[in-house]
């Protein structure tokens, strides 16, 4: 049951977050291509992908870029909730309803096509700072910015409680996929589980769907042991090491590579085996070795540019044919639990 608790932890940090509790990054994670749609992004969410860390791309994107009248109007209350209990602990928020927010100052980046992005950014691992927010366009942030640093501190903690750290926010479920009890929720928090009901029982939620992510988890490793995408890693494997980039051999390597060595930069550390198996979390660049930082962009921005010519010359199709069969097998036999899913996160 190991890789179904790890399934249901990331499953329900994600949910959780996307509830209002934290700040999820986008770091470690690539632009998708519309019409790369997997079978099972009706369920699981636009841009899902069974292989290749592709339950944490699903779960960001469940639901779609559309929001419901609901689901706004509950975006909408959840924001004065924000506001109210900010003002009541002394610190000004603005409530920004959700169809006055601006675009990211990362959607025009994420807008690239694959290549381009690689050119610009590498993966958007150590390119991107995500823990600055938008101070151009977020009144929040300007109101923090303006703050002395022990005044940020206090705001932070007001705002996202136990899980405010530098102005980003961090959450960490265990192993055993119990999510740890926190006495401060923060007003962000608070105003989440007054809106969207009470953690405890978003977990309960997700609990029932603990064997279709075990079983998920058995998709993704039929589709790699898949002879044609075993073959498709090879050439790729090949391919990057005539680039000068050899020694990979799992298309997933260079990423995790330039996002450890990111990891050493920032201090940040790595879940151990009793400790989280799922941490989201935005790590500030402000501290890093400048000169190092500047090494790492340029190693990452090469090996992403290299990585990405090579999927797209030797991995990409076979992949993509061997796991759209998969995936459609999978829809079939799973059916009426993945429209369960897919109707639970909708109401969520």
């Amino acid at each position: 049951m190991k890789n179904s608790r790890k399934a249901l932890s990331l499953i329900a940090v994600l949910a959780l977050a996307g509830c209002g509790a934290v700040n999820s990054p986008g770091a470690d994670e690539k632009p998708v291509e519309n019409d790369d749609k997997s079978p099972l992004a009706e369920y699981m969410g636009e841009g899902f992908s069974s292989g290749n860390g592709g339950m944490m791309r699903a779960t960001r994107a469940v639901g779609g870029p559309e929001s419901s009248e609901e689901q706004l109007a509950k975006q909408r209350k959840m924001e004065d909730a924000t506001a109210a209990c900010m003002k009541a602990a002394g610190f000004e928020y603005v409530a920004v309803p959700p169809e006055a927010n601006p675009k990211s100052k990362f959607n025009d980046a994420f807008d690239l096509p694959p290549d381009k992005f690689a050119e610009q950014y590498g993966y958007g691992i150590s390119t991107i700072d995500w823990s600055k927010p938008d101070e151009d366009t977020d009144p929040n942030a300007k109101i923090r910015s303006a703050l002395s640093p022990t005044a940020q501190k206090a705001y932070d903690k007001a705002l996202n409680g136990e899980l405010a750290t530098n102005g980003g926010a961090i959450q960490a479920a265990p192993a055993d996929g119990k999510r740890p009890a926190l006495k401060d929720l923060g007003c962000r928090g608070k105003a989440g589980e007054e809106v969207y009901g009470k953690s405890e029982d978003k977990l309960a939620d997700f609990s029932k769907f603990e064997s279709l992510f075990k079983d998920l988890e058995a998709l993704r490793k039929r589709i790699d042991s898949d002879q044609r995408v075993v073959e498709a890693t090879s050439a790729w494997s090949d391919c990057m090491a005539d680039a000068g980039h050899a020694g990979f051999t799992k298309v997933d390597d260079p990423r995790n590579q330039i996002s450890s060595k990111l990891d050493e930069l920032t201090g940040t550390k790595k879940p151990t085996k009793d400790g989280p198996s799922v941490v989201i979390a935005a790590p500030s660049l402000d501290k890093v070795d400048a000169a190092k930082l500047a090494d790492l962009r340029k190693t990452e921005i090469e090996l992403a540019k290299a990585d990405q010519g090579c999927k797209a010359k030797t991995y990409d199709a076979p992949y993509k044919q061997a796991s759209t069969e998969h995936e459609k097998e999978f829809v079939e036999q799973h059916k009426a639990e993945l429209e369960q899913y897919r109707d639970t996160m909708a109401e969520r």
